[in-house]
């Protein structure tokens, strides 16, 4: 793949996760998502479905302002619980099928030589237990997971590890958006 293709998929990834910036704020003036969520009956269900959307970097934005909201009629708990079991199955999707197109890019965009280098230092020495430890945390930050899941996949992480580690993390990322939502 060409240096000026990766450069240009780079800038189109950019663009669209600042598009669902943009729709999450619109959505959020405007009242929808509060529509949204109160023509549901079950919290549950829109939180798990909101959680799905939260692991991607296009749709994190809506999906975090949808999990705010909902918590407004819903427990923290009950949010984070279906809300993390949501986003550890959108993590299991991007797992499998996205990784390997993103983490493609990202590796195409270096020179062979380098490429190589740092998909050894996965296998080998000290990253090959703090890259999973890496990819948990970002997981569990704002940022979106795809680049936690790039982390685990280039350390060779099994999907049975990787279950309870993505639900965990989205789990706390949740809890703690919800948190600060209702502080402020």
């Amino acid at each position: 793949m060409s240096r000026s293709k990766v450069k240009r998929d780079l800038i189109w990834d950019c663009f669209f996760i600042l598009i669902g910036i943009m729709i999450a704020i619109l959505l959020s003036r405007i009242g929808l998502i509060e529509l949204f969520v109160a023509s549901f009956g079950s919290s549950a269900a829109v939180s798990f479905l909101a959680g799905i959307f939260f692991t991607s970097a296009f749709t994190l934005a809506p999906a975090a302002v949808a999990l705010a909201n909902i918590s407004d009629s819903a427990s923290i708990l009950t949010v984070a619980l279906w809300g993390g079991l949501g986003a550890m199955c959108g993590d299991l999707i991007l797992f499998f099928f996205i990784r390997d197109r993103f983490a493609g890019d990202l590796l195409s965009s270096f020179k062979p030589s380098v490429t190589r280098r740092i998909l050894a230092s996965f296998h080998v020495g000290f990253l090959k237990w703090l890259s999973p430890l890496v990819g948990a945390f970002i997981i569990a930050s704002p940022l979106p997971d795809e680049f936690g899941l790039i982390l685990l996949g280039m350390s060779k992480t099994r999907a049975i590890v990787l279950m309870p580690v993505a639900f965990a993390m989205n789990f706390l990322a949740i809890y703690s958006l919800i948190w600060f939502a209702r502080l402020v």
